[in-house]
């Protein structure tokens, strides 16, 4: 398929799901919560400064930005959905936070001025950016001299089995690869290596990558299931389409793969973001 094709139908399937992350958009903040910690932490935004988020999904990110930036500060929480970014700024006006606006940028063509930001960050987007050393080079371009960067991407499939069980699953069910060869999917930057090397080629200095423990806890299966469906973009209208007979298939699949991960309390799973952060000269 064609670049813009591909791009086509991630910008309408992010869309389509936006209701699921509007309902789902507390529990999603609590799950991300030590990974906005240390993003924050890392990219140290300070009081006055202009932030931009990519991908901003719910705007979990932007609104805990958005307070160390103030009283003249500024948070810009982008989303190449619309859909999402309405979710963003009704959340942050729920809250009274008057220095976080809205708008719809994609990760591969920032349309911001150069240098108009202090600090770039993107939570979980980077790695469905169909060419993601292009969007690296676009938040480059938009950081002033001095800058901090922040992005955060899955890690190694193997060691996040909360979501490649799933990926295996549909994959089995249905026959064919999922997500398919040409699309990227949330594994795609999962190499520590690789994505040094990336930041690195978009010209940051100050390259470093580290890991952040992020497992999972679920009170049952239906607990953990019926959130990854609703919230895994690249499956949740895939998997809401399936007929009763091949959704019940599914779900004994899903119901043997998880066995290894049940405790007394529920479901406990293991996981592991990478943080890469960066800053430009």
């Amino acid at each position: 398929m064609e670049a813009a094709a591909i791009a086509g139908q991630l910008h309408a399937m992010w869309a389509s799901v936006a209701g699921s992350w509007r309902e789902h958009a507390d529990y999603v903040d609590v799950r991300a919560a030590s990974v906005t910690a240390r993003m924050l932490e890392r990219s140290a935004p300070r009081p006055g400064e202009r932030v931009l988020e990519l991908a901003c999904g719910a705007g979990g990110l932007a609104i805990a930005a958005a307070p160390l930036v103030a009283p003249h500060g500024e948070v810009v929480a982008s989303d190449v959905a619309a859909e999402m970014t309405a979710i963003a700024a009704d959340r942050a006006g729920a809250l009274g936070l008057d220095n976080v606006r809205t708008c719809e940028l994609e990760l591969e063509h920032i349309e911001q001025p150069d240098a108009s930001y202090d600090v770039v960050v993107c939570r979980d987007g980077l790695m469905f950016a169909l060419d993601p050393a292009q969007a690296l080079r676009e938040m480059r371009r938009v950081l002033r001299p001095g800058g901090r960067l922040a992005v955060v991407v899955w890690g190694p499939r193997a060691r996040n089995p909360w979501l490649a069980i799933v990926l295996d699953a549909v994959s089995a069910q249905l026959g064919v690869p999922v997500p398919p060869p040409d699309v990227p999917g949330p594994f795609a930057l999962d190499d520590s290596g690789l994505l040094t090397h990336l930041l690195q080629s978009a010209d940051l200095d100050e390259v470093v990558v580290d890991e952040i423990s992020t497992p999972l806890h679920a009170d049952s299966f239906d607990d953990w299931w019926s959130r990854t469906s609703a919230l895994a973009g690249p499956l949740a209208n895939l998997l809401s389409a399936l007929p009763d007979e091949a959704a019940r298939e599914l779900r004994g699949r899903l119901l043997e793969a998880i066995r290894p991960y049940e405790t007394a309390s529920g479901l406990d799973f293991p996981g592991v973001n990478l943080l890469a952060t960066g800053r430009r000269r």
